[in-house]
């Protein structure tokens, strides 16, 4: 039976401006366009989530789990407006389309100048959530207003619209509105949309319901939403480069946001070059040579390494070190984000900084993910050293590049008696992932042996990948700590350079010798392996 509270009047059709089923239209167009608005706040939260604070698994566990649990919490107080529903119903979406579209905007700007996102996050996710739940039960009301039908076909064409705008927006926020306006702009577009639709809702369909201080009221708030959204809108590259400038400095370069994540490039013409990928720097000129020597000189000094395979890198400064060796034929280099290698191949000061490895003929970078190339490689001519220079386990995307599968599929590319040299993430640190990736390699048959090696000022120092924010910089500032592990199929690889090593800045035998038992003294054992479908890294 049909709750008659929520029944219009018979003659409430009268006073609508279109026909009822007009008006049923027009309503579950609205839930569609609102549907479409709440899940692209949604998504946005997560990605931002994930790109501030890192660990994506985490974020999107705690911003959908939030905001579902607030979505509940919204139906049930929206049950006190339902007496006032068409006006609820517009203050609801005017306060949405403010909170929605501004959050990019709040969240950032906390990370920017407070250095700390996360309550900012779960205010946003919280309150967000209440008033998207809010709006079914309302938009209930609305539309048995405009013509009566029993509640189930009701709530099934409510349910229809909500299902597929959300569709529509799923599909919306990675195809449209991350590529062509960013997250930020992105935002605050939807935020406008969703404020125009529910305003010109509820004030054309339903104006002769309110009261003439409820339409002034309505239309008041929805001038001074769309107001803020547009000047936010306008001003929003002025809040980039100020946030910028509190997160990387003054001495920002370049910042780019490519396909695949955010490239900013600081120094190189007034002091050191840093270069952040998704505000984690990547790569600090002060001590780069200290990480990428450890890295790829311990496994060309093996025996062969004629050919050799970079699995990221594409700085162009592991494939510089290798490149050192003349006897080296050809060095491939598989790089998932064009715009690195753009950057690495045509700014001058990183360009400069890898020695202009891009130039060299006996160099080919190959645009893919690493492990797709590597399931279609296996057939390919075998490579005498395979170095993996990959973003840290720890980081969600990257765990599959370290996973049993991933060193089963190196290990058939490599050729017989070839080196795996692997960057861990840091021994002394987080010394239960280091470790994970050396119980993962010797699950995919290799025979391994583990090392570190340390600086001073670089961010390498939580693994290549350091965010960019105060209790980050407390570590690194602690010590800084590069672990790796060479590994080889048959038998245990030794850390040690040959007497065909170039000369060398940072590296010498004595101090490989102390990374490999400063490495042990870490050691963890009988630690599981990580797979695909049971990854046992932590962020």
């Amino acid at each position: 039976m049909i709750d008659q509270s929520v029944v219009a009047p018979p003659d409430s059709a009268a006073r609508l401006p279109v026909r009822p089923s007009a008006g049923r239209f027009l309503i579950l167009a609205v839930v569609f366009v609102c549907a479409a608005c709440g899940l692209v706040y949604e998504l946005e939260l997560v990605a931002l989530a994930s790109y501030l604070i890192g660990d994506s698994v985490t974020q999107a566990s705690v911003v959908l789990s939030l905001m579902v649990f607030a979505m509940g919490l919204g139906s049930l107080l929206a049950k006190r407006l339902r007496c006032r529903a068409a006006v609820g119903f517009g203050l609801v979406e005017a306060a949405l389309a403010l909170l929605g579209g501004t959050s990019a905007l709040v969240l950032y700007a906390t990370f920017a100048w407070m250095g700390e996102s996360r309550y900012a996050l779960i205010g946003f996710s919280l309150s967000i959530g209440i008033l998207i739940g809010a709006e079914i039960p309302l938009l209930m009301t609305l539309i048995q207003r405009v013509s009566r039908q029993d509640a189930g076909g009701t709530v099934a064409d409510l349910f229809a619209a909500d299902y597929v705008g959300a569709l529509v927006g799923g599909l919306a926020f990675p195809f449209l509105l991350l590529p062509w306006f960013g997250q930020l702009t992105g935002a605050l577009l939807t935020g406008a949309v969703n404020v125009v639709a529910g305003g010109a809702l509820v004030l054309w369909v339903f104006g002769r319901d309110l009261t003439g201080r409820e339409r002034g009221l309505l239309l008041l708030v929805n001038v001074l939403v769309l107001t803020v959204l547009g000047t936010a809108a306008v001003t929003v590259d002025d809040f980039e480069r100020a946030a910028r400038r509190a997160v990387y400095g003054d001495g920002v370069r370049v910042a780019v946001q490519t396909d695949v994540q955010e490239v900013v490039l600081t120094g190189g013409r007034e002091g050191p070059l840093d270069l952040y990928l998704d505000g984690r720097l990547r790569v600090s000129e002060r001590d780069e040579f200290r990480y990428h020597e450890a890295l790829v000189h311990p496994a060309m000094s093996g025996g062969r390494h004629a050919r050799v395979l970079i699995l990221g890198g594409g700085d162009g400064l592991a494939a510089r070190e290798v490149l050192r060796y003349g006897d080296v034929r050809s060095v491939t280099l598989v790089e998932l984000d064009p715009g690195v290698a753009r950057l690495a191949r045509t700014d001058p000061a990183l360009a400069g900084l890898n020695g202009h490895v891009y130039d060299d003929p006996r160099f080919r970078v190959v645009y893919a993910d690493a492990f797709a190339w590597l399931r279609g490689a296996a057939r390919s001519e075998p490579y005498d050293v395979v170095i993996s220079d990959l973003p840290n386990p720890g980081i969600t995307p990257s765990t599959k590049l370290y996973s049993e599968e991933f060193y089963g599929l190196a290990s058939r590319v490599l050729a017989e008696g070839g080196r795996l040299a692997v960057h861990a993430g840091p021994s002394a640190a987080r010394p239960r992932t280091y470790w994970t990736v050396d119980a993962t390699l010797r699950a995919a048959g290799f025979r391994t042996s583990p090392y570190s090696a340390t600086g001073r000022v670089s961010g390498f120092g939580a693994g290549p990948d350091r965010a960019h924010d105060g209790k980050d910089a407390e570590r690194d500032a602690e010590k800084d700590d590069w672990g790796f592990v060479l590994a080889a199929v048959g038998r245990a690889p030794r850390v040690g350079l040959s007497p065909q090593t170039p000369p060398l800045r940072s590296l010498a035998g004595p101090v490989l010798e102390a990374g490999v038992l400063s490495a042990e003294r870490t050691r963890l054992r009988d630690l599981p392996p990580s797979t695909l479908v049971h990854p046992r890294y932590a962020g």
